[in-house]
C-alpha cells in the first residue's frame, strides 16, 4: 500500500497552496449560489420579474448543485480531485459566460441551472484534497479553512453583486463569479496534484473499496446530525437580516453590515472548531459540544426576543447564535471523509451536502410560515429544540477505516 503525507507530521508548502486553491474553488461556487439570491430585489424591480418568478430563478443554482453533488463525488472517487476541480470550474465559467450573453430568460434559467450543477464539483474535490494531503493532527484546522468558503463567498457576493447590478446591470454582477470560476480553473490546473491513495487491486486495501454504509450506522448518524444542525444555520442565514430590519427597525445597510460581520466571524469559528478537534484528537467530541452550544444560544435568543430585551443584547445574542450555527460543518465534513476512506469519501461527502441542501430547501418555507404566524421568538426556540435533538445522535467514538 502506498503512503502519503497524511502518514507524517509535516505539511509541505505546496499542500498549503493546494488548500488555498481548493478553498478558492469552493468560494467561487458559494459566490455564485449565494450571489444570485442577493439579486432577487434587482430581478424584481429592475428586470420586471414577479417575486415568485425571481425566487424560482435564483433557486436554480441550488437545485443544480443538489442534483449533481453525489455524481461529482463518484467522479472524484474514480478519477481524482484535480480533473474534477479543473473540469467543474471550466464548465461553470462556460455556463456563466452563456448567462452573460443570452437574451432569453429561459436560456438564462438554463445557464443558472447548469452553472450550479458544475460548481458542485468543488465540494467533494476540495474536501478530499484536505483529507489526502494533511495529516490527522492538522486536518481539522485545514478543513476549517476550506469550510470558510461558504460564509466567505456569501460575504463577497453580498458586498459586490447587488451593488454592481444596481450600477451596471445583471451582466456586471454575474462577472464576479465568472472571473472567480475562471481563476479557479487555471489555479487548479497549475497547482493541484492528486494525493496518493491505495490501489483498489491491492488485497491489503480491499476493505477500503467496500461501501462504508454497510457495516454500521456511523455515517448515517453523522449525516443525520448535520441535517439537524443545518436547520438553525438556515434560519440565521435566511432570516437574520429580515429580523433586524422588520423586527428591530434597522436600516437595510446597517443590517447587512451585521450579517456580513456574522458571516466572517462564522468563517473564523469554523477554523477554531477545527483546531480544537486537532488538539483533542476527535471530530465528534467538539461536534457534540457545538450542538449543545447552538441549542443554548438559540434558547437564549428566543428568551431575549420574547422578553423584549434591549436591542443591543438581542443583536449580540443573534450574532453569537449565527456564529455557533455554522461551526459544525467542518467537523462533520472531516469525520465523514476520514471514515469513508479514499475510495468512498467523494460519494459520502456528496451525500452529506445533498442531504443538507434538501433540508434547507424544505425547511426555509416552514420557518417563513412560522415567523409569519407566531413571530421570531417561538421559531428561534423551535430551532433550539432541533439542535438539541442532534446531541444524542452524535456517535460516541470517532472511527476511521
Amino acid at each position: 500500500m502506498r503512503t502519503g503525507p497524511a502518514d507524517v507530521n509535516s505539511v509541505a508548502p505546496r499542500h498549503w497552496a493546494i488548500l488555498a486553491v481548493g478553498t478558492l474553488a469552493a468560494s467561487s461556487a458559494s459566490v455564485f449560489v449565494a450571489g444570485v439570491a442577493f439579486l432577487l430585489p434587482f430581478l424584481h424591480t429592475e428586470v420586471g420579474l414577479s417575486l415568485p418568478a425571481a425566487g424560482a430563478l435564483v433557486a436554480l443554482p441550488s437545485v443544480g448543485t443538489a442534483l449533481t453533488l453525489v455524481a461529482w463525488g463518484w467522479l472524484v472517487d474514480r478519477t481524482g480531485e484535480r480533473l474534477v476541480l479543473v473540469s467543474g470550474s471550466v464548465l461553470t465559467t462556460a455556463a456563466l459566460a452563456g448567462a452573460l450573453v443570452t437574451p432569453s430568460l429561459g436560456l438564462l434559467a438554463a445557464c443558472f441551472l447548469l452553472a450550479g450543477a458544475a460548481s458542485a464539483s468543488a465540494s467533494s474535490a476540495s474536501g478530499r484534497l484536505v483529507v489526502g494531503w494533511f495529516p490527522a493532527r492538522r486536518r481539522g484546522m485545514a478543513m476549517g479553512v476550506r469550510q470558510m468558503s461558504q460564509p466567505l463567498g456569501a460575504a463577497i457576493a453580498a458586498m459586490s453583486m447587488p451593488a454592481l447590478a444596481a450600477s451596471h446591470g445583471l451582466r456586471a454582477a454575474l462577472a464576479v463569479p465568472l472571473v472567480m470560476a475562471g481563476v479557479s480553473a487555471i489555479a487548479a490546473l497549475v497547482v493541484v496534484t492528486d494525493p496518493p491513495r491505495p490501489d483498489r487491486d491491492d488485497p491489503e486495501s480491499a476493505p477500503l473499496a467496500t461501501s462504508p454504509y454497510r457495516a454500521a450506522w456511523y455515517l448515517q448518524r453523522i449525516h443525520g446530525v448535520s441535517v439537524l444542525l443545518v436547520l438553525p444555520q438556515a434560519l440565521m442565514q435566511s432570516f437574520m437580516l429580515a429580523w433586524l430590519v422588520l423586527g428591530h427597525g434597522w436600516s437595510p445597510v446597517s443590517a447587512g453590515a451585521v450579517v456580513t460581520v456574522a458571516q466572517l466571524l462564522g468563517a473564523v469559528g469554523r477554523i477554531v472548531a477545527g483546531v480544537i478537534s486537532d488538539r483533542v484528537g476527535s471530530r465528534l467530541t467538539p461536534l457534540r459540544a457545538v450542538a449543545v452550544s447552538v441549542s443554548a444560544g438559540l434558547f437564549a435568543l428566543a428568551a431575549a426576543e420574547v422578553a423584549g430585551a434591549p436591542g443591543a443584547v438581542a443583536v449580540a445574542l443573534a450574532v453569537v447564535a449565527a456564529v455557533l450555527a455554522v461551526a459544525d460543518n467542518g467537523l462533520a465534513f472531516t469525520a465523514v471523509a476520514e471514515h469513508a476512506g479514499p475510495h468512498w469519501s467523494g460519494r459520502a461527502l456528496g451525500v452529506q451536502n445533498t442531504a443538507q441542501f434538501l433540508a434547507i430547501s424544505a425547511v426555509t418555507p416552514v420557518f417563513a410560515a412560522g415567523i409569519d404566524r407566531w413571530g421570531y421568538g417561538p421559531v428561534f426556540a423551535g430551532a433550539a429544540v432541533v439542535a438539541a435533538l442532534a446531541v444524542p445522535i452524535v456517535p460516541r467514538v470517532d472511527r476511521s477505516r
